[in-house]
């Protein structure tokens, strides 16, 4: 796919689409700093002709599809949008996966893990057993894990496309709005259900790598384990904020104050072990990358999170 230019192997090129959104302008920083050459898209993926002139612009060797649409503030937004939803996520997604196809060219998608949700048989909550990546999603209670279901089913028939299952996505920043510690650290009562997590600063620098060995297939894309609400703001107590306080309510509790409902799951983590042996567990992980550089600025970490909270 990638070429050879005077018998020599062609550098990679990257063209990202999703540059507007939180894990397309991460990726974008990420190959910057890399010395990488990369171009964003310019075109919405439901525009094959548009998409097709970005192709032709940027001649790349790797497509990365981080577009798509969560919602605003929440996945709560799909359910009233749901047209915009099936543009974007669906029929956009495989418009740019269909191309890239016929260009020969590889395509990584970072997806979701939100499509499973623990139940009462062989996935039980606390038992240690994860669903593989050729399990069949079981949750379909939020439209944008629906619209996402679908995508990624159709996506498997390409032989070019690999599948990232990002999972309740965490960086360092503990008041950016789309981190997931961010929305937990906000409210004053949380659920405390053990999940997967994506720590991105651990993670997003795999997935480039994966696009430069072409995997290609579904990718749990999560650190090894779980960890549950509580032991997250846990870490916070201790690295950073002793006087910081929280409470729980039920899952139906939750249920009031949310439009639809939240997946919870445990992802089963060795294939991606299999291809990066090096990578933590997600707690080491938490630790590493957002706890201990937290706790070595604590003070206005505090002062932000404080101030975010208006405590």
């Amino acid at each position: 796919m990638t070429g050879t230019e005077n018998g020599s192997a062609q550098e990679p090129k990257f063209l990202i689409f999703g540059k507007s959104g939180w894990i397309g302008g991460l990726v974008g920083e990420l190959l910057n700093q890399q010395g990488a050459q990369f171009e964003y898209g310019t075109a919405r993926l439901e525009d094959r002709a548009g998409v097709l002139a970005d192709i032709e612009r940027v001649k790349p060797t790797h497509v990365l599809n981080a577009a798509g649409v969560t919602g605003r503030p929440n996945v709560d937004w799909c359910e009233d949008h749901k047209i915009e939803t099936i543009r974007a996520n669906v029929i956009g997604c495989l418009n740019l996966a269909d191309i890239c196809l016929q260009k020969g060219l590889h395509m990584t998608y970072y997806g979701t893990g939100c499509i499973f949700h623990y139940d009462d048989g062989k996935f039980v909550q606390g038992n240690g057993v994860g669903f593989k990546e050729s399990d069949t999603p079981n949750f379909t209670g939020s439209y944008y894990s629906h619209t996402k279901a679908i995508v990624e089913n159709l996506l498997k028939e390409f032989p070019n496309v690999l599948t990232l299952r990002v999972r309740m996505p965490i960086v360092a920043d503990m008041t950016y709005p789309r981190n997931f510690i961010t929305k937990i650290i906000k409210y004053d009562k949380v659920i405390d259900i053990p999940n997967s997590m994506t720590v991105l600063p651990e993670l997003l620098p795999l997935s480039i790598e994966m696009a430069r060995r072409k995997l290609t297939g579904i990718m749990n894309f999560t650190n090894p384990g779980a960890i549950s609400h509580n032991e997250i703001l846990a870490l916070y107590k201790e690295y950073v904020d002793e006087e910081f306080t929280w409470s729980n309510f039920t899952v139906e509790e939750q249920a009031k104050v949310i439009v639809a409902p939240r997946s919870n799951n445990l992802l089963d983590t060795d294939r991606i072990s299999g291809e990066f042996p090096e990578l933590l567990g997600i707690k080491e992980s938490l630790i590493k990358y957002v706890f201990e550089p937290a706790a070595a600025n604590k003070e206005e970490v505090k002062k932000a999170v404080r101030e975010m909270r208006g405590r």
